[in-house]
Formats: structure tokens, C-alpha cells, sequence
């Protein structure tokens, strides 16, 4: 879908995303970076798109990742909380999850990031009802595909199920999880997935050597 064809109102949109995006990164990025990369952001999710029913808030949500990636990459890496990247295949289920359990747990402690190789349009309800029932909240999480700086920026790409489409960046740290895909299960076949990725963030937290804050 052409980036010409979004009405009036989504180029609004996109004009109020990329300013709160700039006083978001004020003193860190300038603006001519942070234009570039939003204007990139759009032009990938609207290669993608059948729709632009939400381009404005996923190229927003999308560009704000790649920012915060960069920020990580032209920072002295002694200053950081480590940051971890959860890929699968539709960043729908799986992923989202274990991102959720991750930022539910470790707080600001550390930057959790989360991507697919072929971004579904929704997250699974099914998943989204689970984790509801342990207090996390997946609900307004939107999947985006991931990007060359998360992925460079991040210290832990964990991968589940995405196969040769997960990208692979030599002497980065991979972790491969065996979890079972949610897509297409009821929410009481979706509470072991759940239950089990919650035990491995919890592993993999400890391992990083940052408390679980719950």
C-alpha cells in the first residue's frame, strides 16, 4: 500500500507521532534523525500493509523501537541495564508474551524489545486473555516486524519457532525456545504456554543477574 494514499487525518497523525517522538528523544537524537527514521518506519509497515487502519500508531510504536535501539548503540554499553529481543514468526503470540512477562518482572531493569519475520495484524486474544489473568497486560501491543538496530542493539535475542527468518548477527548471544504456538488454541490451552514462558524469563533474568520485582 503507497504511502499516498493515507488520508488527511493519518498524515496528521503521523506529524503529532513524530513530534512526541522528538521531545521523547530531545538531547539524545536530533530531529533529522528521528524524521528519517520514522518516515522509514512508515514506508516498511506500508509495504506490509492491506490496510492503514493503524500505520499511524505501529509506525509510531515502530520507530520509537528502532530510536531506542540506536540511543542503546552510540551509548557507552557500561552505562546500560542489559536488553533482550523475543522473535517469532507473527509477533502475536509467543513473543508478546514473553516480553510482557519480561517487563512485568524486571521493570526499567531491563529494555525488552519483541518482532516478527511475518507480523500478524493482531495480537492472539487468547494470549492476550492469559496473561490478563496474571496481571500482565498484552492488550495494546501491536506486532511489528523487527529492525536491524534492535537487533544489533540488543544483548539476548531469544527466538521461538521463526527458523532461517530469524536473523542471526555473529558473536550475539541466541537463545532458542522450544514453545508451543498459541495461534488457533483456547485461552485454557494457552495458560501452560503461558506458565512456561514465565518460567523461562525468570531464568533468563537470573541469569542476567536482575531480581524479579514480583
Amino acid at each position: 500500500m503507497p504511502v499516498n494514499e493515507l488520508t488527511t487525518a493519518e498524515k496528521l497523525q503521523i506529524r503529532e507521532a513524530a513530534e512526541r517522538l522528538e521531545r521523547r528523544f530531545d538531547g539524545q537524537l536530533n530531529t533529522e534523525t528521528i524524521e528519517r527514521f520514522m518516515n522509514e518506519s512508515l514506508e516498511n509497515l506500508m509495504g506490509r500493509a492491506n490496510t492503514s487502519a493503524w500505520i499511524p500508531l505501529l509506525a509510531e510504536r515502530f520507530a520509537r523501537d528502532r530510536l531506542r535501539a540506536l540511543v542503546r548503540l552510540e551509548t557507552d554499553p557500561g552505562t546500560l541495564n542489559p536488553s533482550v529481543l523475543f522473535l517469532c514468526v507473527h509477533n502475536a503470540g509467543r513473543s508478546q508474551m514473553a516480553a510482557g512477562w519480561m517487563r512485568h518482572l524486571a521493570g526499567e531493569e531491563i529494555d525488552v524489545f519483541s518482532g516478527g519475520s511475518e507480523p500478524a495484524e493482531e495480537v492472539n486474544q487468547a494470549a492476550v486473555a492469559a496473561m490478563a489473568e496474571r496481571g500482565v497486560d498484552i492488550s495494546t501491543e501491536i506486532p511489528q516486524p523487527w529492525a536491524d538496530e534492535i537487533v544489533r542493539a540488543a544483548d539476548v535475542v531469544v527466538t521461538m519457532g521463526c527458523g532461517d527468518a530469524c536473523p542471526v548477527y555473529p558473536g550475539k548471544r541466541y537463545v532458542d525456545w522450544e514453545v508451543e504456538d498459541p495461534s488457533g488454541k483456547a485461552v485454557e490451552d494457552v495458560r501452560p504456554i503461558r506458565d512456561d514462558l514465565e518460567a523461562r524469563v525468570r531464568t533468563l533474568m537470573s541469569e542476567l543477574k536482575i531480581p524479579a520485582q514480583v
